[in-house]
């Protein structure tokens, strides 16, 4: 499944894969046409990223409660709480496992947050 992010061709990856009823869908970051969205704010990048997930997922035939596991990456650590109330609203009821880390950075400085998430679907493929 393609984003249509612009990093997708030259380094080579895909938003999400699905291989038989498991869907990965790579670290997203909060791109919003072209560019960094939500500057400065951890809350709005984090949900952000996570629509862009959810989008991916649902195109490879998942959905929200198919999800077992996610990662949040930040560049401050401290931002934790901003970062877990956004994911809270996605997956208070569904409560896959979670990892919260701190990262040095990404490839755009504007951005604070990428998420990924794994899923495994029940159902036809």
């Amino acid at each position: 499944m393609s984003s249509g992010s612009y990093l997708e061709e030259p380094i080579g990856f895909s938003r999400a894969c699905r291989i038989g009823n498991q869907v990965a869908v790579s670290g997203t970051a909060p791109i919003l046409d072209g560019k960094a969205a939500f500057i400065g704010d951890v809350r709005g990048q984090t949900k952000l990223c996570l629509d862009i997930a959810v989008t991916a997922l649902k195109e490879a035939g998942g959905n929200l409660s198919d999800v077992i596991r996610t990662r949040i990456m930040l560049v401050d650590i401290r931002c934790w709480e901003e970062a877990a109330r956004a994911h809270g609203e996605f997956f208070s009821d569904i409560r896959p496992a979670c990892t919260v880390v701190e990262v040095k950075g990404f490839i755009d400085p504007d951005w604070l947050v990428e998420v990924e998430m794994d899923a495994v679907v029940i159902g036809v493929s």
